[in-house]
C-alpha cells in the first residue's frame, strides 16, 4: 500500500538497470530491496557496501538540490558522529524508469531501533546523551536555521496540528491532547540555535547488542533549536531510562519541555497519516503520545 497520494513506484529491475547505465563499475554488485526502510525514499543495497536512495515524491528540481544538500549536511555528520553514519557516494540522474534524481550512500551494518527495543537500557541512554552532545559540539559557522519543518517557532506547526487533531478525531483522545499543544505551542523558543540530526526517531538509529551502533538519515543536518534532538527521549526510552538522558545532557526545564512538545508534534502526525499505510510508523505515533501523555510533568500539566 502506498504511503503517499502521489508516489512513485521503482522495482530491484529499475534499479539494476539505472545503477548498470549510470554507474558501470557497480554492475557486479547485487541488488537487493529494504523492505519498509524508509517513508521519504525507497532504499536497496548494492553489494554490502552501498545503498541506493530513490525518492519516493516530489519534482525533479527541488530533488536535486536537496540531495546535493542533503550530501554536505550527510559528510558533516559523519566527522562528528561517535557512531557510523553514511557517507555520500554519488548522485544519479532521473531516467525514464525513476524520474527523480536519487542517490548511494554507504551502508552502516546494525538493526533497526524500535520504540520498545532499549526503553529501558540507561547505557542506550547514556549513548543517546553522548550523540547529542557530539553534534552539538559541531561549529553552526553563523548558519540559521533553514525556517522549514521542525526545529523552528513551535507555533508554525499550528495548521498542521489542526490538521493532526480533525484526522485523528477516532483514533486519540483529542481534546486532552489538544489542550496540552495549547500550551505547548505558547513555550519560549530557543535562545541560540545548536547542530542538530533532527530527526531521531527509532528508525534512524541502529543497535547491536543493545548499543547505539549507528546513525542514519543524517541529511537534516543542521542549526536549530538545541531541544530537537531531545525528541530522542520520547520516541525511545521509558521513564527512568528517560531520567538518565535528561541528567545526562542537563537541559534547563524549558528546554526539556520544548524538547517534547517537538516529539509531540510529530507523533501527532505519525498516527493518522500511516495508520494504514506503515502501521510501525502509527504505532510510534501512539508510545510517543503515550509517553508524553504519562509524563507526571509534562502530561499532567
Amino acid at each position: 500500500m502506498k504511503m503517499h497520494d502521489d508516489e512513485l513506484e521503482i522495482d530491484e529491475q529499475t534499479v539494476r538497470r539505472l545503477v548498470d547505465d549510470q554507474f558501470p563499475e557497480w554492475r557486479s554488485l547485487a541488488i537487493r530491496p529494504v523492505p519498509g526502510a524508509g517513508t521519504v525514499n525507497a532504499i536497496f543495497r548494492m553489494g554490502e557496501d552501498y545503498t541506493a536512495r530513490f525518492p519516493l515524491t516530489g519534482e525533479a528540481g527541488p530533488i536535486a538540490e536537496t540531495l546535493r544538500r542533503e550530501a554536505v549536511a550527510l559528510a558533516e555528520l559523519a566527522d562528528a558522529c561517535p557512531v557510523p553514519a553514511p557517507r555520500p557516494v554519488a548522485l544519479g540522474a532521473p531516467d525514464m524508469g525513476h524520474p527523480l534524481p536519487w542517490s548511494i550512500q554507504t551502508w552502516i551494518p546494525g538493526t533497526v531501533a524500535t520504540p520498545t527495543s532499549v526503553s529501558h537500557s540507561a547505557e542506550f541512554a547514556g549513548d543517546l546523551v553522548k550523540l547529542v552532545e557530539a553534534l552539538r559540539d559541531v561549529d553552526t559557522r553563523g548558519r540559521a536555521f533553514g525556517g522549514i519543518g521542525r526545529g523552528g517557532d513551535l507555533k508554525d506547526s499550528d495548521e498542521w496540528m489542526a490538521t493532526c487533531f480533525r484526522q485523528s478525531t477516532d483514533l486519540l483522545p483529542v481534546d486532552r491532547l489538544r489542550a496540552l499543544w495549547e500550551r505547548m505551542r505558547l513555550l519560549p523558543g530557543a535562545g541560540a540555535l545548536a547542530m542538530t540530526h533532527g530527526d531521531l526517531i527509532p528508525g534512524n538509529l541502529l543497535i547491536r547488542e543493545g548499543r547505539l551502533a549507528g546513525v542514519l538519515d543524517g541529511g537534516g543536518f543542521g542549526p536549530t533549536d538545541p531541544s530537537l534532538d531531545l525528541v530522542a527521549g520520547w520516541h525511545l526510552l521509558d521513564a527512568d531510562a528517560r531520567a538518565v538522558f535528561r541528567e545526562g545532557l542537563g537541559p534547563d526545564d524549558l528546554e526539556w519541555r520544548r524538547g517534547a512538545a517537538w516529539a509531540f508534534q510529530q507523533a501527532m502526525g505519525l498516527v493518522w497519516y500511516y495508520q494504514h499505510s506503515n502501521p510501525p510508523m502509527s504505532a510510534l505515533g501512539r508510545s510517543t503520545l503515550r509517553r508524553i501523555l504519562d509524563d507526571d510533568e509534562i502530561g499532567a500539566e
